[in-house]
């Protein structure tokens, strides 16, 4: 007699328990750390995004849709590229790489760590002067599409704003080593330059000129600091060597080369949103940031979690073979496209509330959240597709196959740019927003392909 499928669910729901509790009973279960991992980046991750939503809130209350959070936005995005870029580069290489120092080499890690924290204060200073002379020459040239008020009040806080690149730089480096070695505290302290700025903005203007300023500058360099400490007191900071003498040296170019090649792709398709968006007249730079920030506690809980969780666990299961990390890679990547999808079915008749509690009051209208909220719904469709690309880049840097994930950032930048020529003239903001979505879905696409299909994805 055939089963009824209530029988087969009886026999099937129990025995997927029954496998969910011996993997977090086993301490060696690779499923086991990736789900502790995931909660305990998350409930770091939903702390951060507390203080970042309450510093959108003030933002919002003191300057609304307005010409000054154009100018700040603009600049901001501009000199965290070269960090952004840095940071992910240095996360995809160095976390795999230390686990291979730790378990083949281990007393070469403290000389390779003083070499780099050499290199960064280099690549920092110099990145940071260069920001410092010329982004108001770019300002004043119109090549960058700012004009009127935006761009004199840009032009007031780039200096200031150009601090930020050797100090994102040095973070960037601090929060890596803190990743390799299994903490996640990093992730905690990342909401410090946003509870800075939150406090700055709270003040009686008369306290602090230029809030917005001074205030992320202050963020920036208290975090610095509250991440410098612990690696000191752990005795992983060494003074900076600006040689390089240490064999590791040789993987770790051999990886960085191509993925910076990669994360330059990937991430000029945010500049090219702001250069979009910055002709499309004022207020449009505002709204598309206040979109992406309230759309940054939906990403942050579930992305940021899942590659800070996955990535190190990857690393270690590569050891044990590619096959063994292509399993786990797939299996986490469907559950994040499932996660995905919820979020997005979750966040869709949400956001008119949502946007309306955040962020309306104060210079805030009514007319702000109607754009706002359409802006986040169409910004939400990319949920699914991102959260499980990112599950599978972890997987080909886990695997060292940094080229594939070049590849991919090549690609978004292919599809981005004739996209958003061809959307943003039909459908303004709203094209441009639906060109990211678009590309994301290609990049999963592309991604996926690589993963499953080893033997053919490699050069």
């Amino acid at each position: 007699m055939t089963p009824s499928v209530r029988e087969l669910n009886g026999c099937v729901m129990p025995a997927i328990a029954d496998r969910i509790r011996r993997h977090l009973a086993d301490p060696h279960s690779e499923h086991r750390k990736i789900a502790l991992g995931f909660v305990w980046v998350g409930l770091f991750v939903f702390i951060g995004k507390l203080a970042g939503a309450a510093k959108e809130i003030t933002i919002a209350w003191r300057y609304g849709v307005s010409e000054t959070v154009d100018a700040y936005v603009f600049i901001l995005n501009l000199v965290n590229w070269p960090v952004a870029v840095w940071f992910s580069v240095l996360t995809v290489v160095l976390v795999p790489l230390t686990a291979r120092l730790r378990h083949d080499a281990p007393g070469e890690l403290p000389r390779f760590r003083a070499e780099l924290l050499g290199l960064a204060l280099l690549i920092g200073v110099g990145l940071g002067l260069l920001a410092w002379l010329g982004l108001p020459i770019l300002l004043r040239a119109g090549w960058l599409g700012l004009s009127g008020t935006a761009l004199s009040e840009a032009l007031q806080m780039a200096g200031g704003l150009s601090l930020l690149v050797p100090m994102g730089t040095v973070i960037s480096l601090f929060s890596a080593w803190l990743l390799a070695a299994g903490h996640h505290r990093n992730t905690l302290f990342e909401a410090i330059p946003a509870f800075a700025l939150l406090v700055a903005l709270l003040l009686p203007p008369a306290w602090l000129p230029e809030p917005l300023l001074w205030g992320t500058v202050t963020g920036f360099a208290l975090h610095m600091s509250a991440l410098g400490l612990p690696l000191h007191r752990r005795g992983a900071l060494p003074p900076p060597t600006f040689r390089q003498r240490s064999p590791a040296w040789t993987a770790f170019w051999g990886g960085f080369g191509v993925m910076s090649v990669g994360q330059v792709l990937t991430t000029s398709t945010n500049l090219i949103d702001q250069l979009f968006a910055a002709g499309l007249g004022e207020g449009a730079l505002a709204s598309l940031s206040y979109a992406g920030r309230i759309l940054a506690l939906l990403l942050g809980l579930g992305a940021i979690a899942v590659g800070r969780a996955t990535l190190p666990v990857f690393s270690a299961a590569n050891e044990g073979g590619e096959a063994r990390v292509t399993a786990l890679a797939l299996r986490w990547a469907m559950l994040m496209l499932a996660a995905g999808s919820v979020a997005l079915l979750v966040a869709w008749p949400l956001a008119p509330w949502g946007v309306s509690l955040l962020l309306e009051r104060g210079a805030f209208t009514t007319r702000d959240t109607r754009e706002v909220t359409m802006l986040f719904r169409l910004m939400a469709l990319q949920l699914p597709f991102y959260f499980s690309a990112l599950v599978l880049v972890s997987a080909l840097a886990a695997q060292r196959r940094h080229r594939w994930i070049a590849v991919s950032g090549g690609a978004n930048l292919l599809s981005k740019v004739p996209l958003a020529l061809w959307l943003v003239p039909l459908y303004g903001i709203q094209g441009l927003v639906l060109s990211t979505v678009i590309m994301y879905a290609v990049s999963a696409a592309l991604l996926l392909l690589f993963v499953v299909r080893p033997s053919r994805a490699r050069f």
